[in-house]
């Protein structure tokens, strides 16, 4: 069982915005750089690293999609309370 996760985030306003940024990313586009350019979080200065985290530590859409995503991979667009977010599952353990 997964107890936790290392993972990165782009936080933006709208779906819209989102699955560009998806698109871009899919086509080979630099995780890291992109949330530099556009995350809304804090994060943004880390490439949007959110470093290790358990269950509890996130609302609950945006863990259900870390958790449940596979190593290596990027979820989303998940929309939580907070907008939407682009999640780089980095590790698992």
């Amino acid at each position: 069982m997964v107890k936790k996760v290392h993972a990165a985030h782009i936080l933006v306003g709208g779906e819209g915005k989102a699955k560009e940024l998806s698109d871009k990313i899919n086509s080979g586009g630099s995780f890291a750089e992109l949330a530099r350019a556009y995350s809304e979080c804090p994060s943004k200065k880390r490439g949007g690293d959110l470093g290790w985290f358990g269950r509890g530590m996130m609302v609950r859409e945006f863990e259900n999609a870390a958790f449940n995503g596979e190593k290596g991979t990027v979820a989303g667009p998940v929309k939580t309370e907070f907008g939407w977010h682009l999640i780089r599952i980095i590790d698992k353990k």
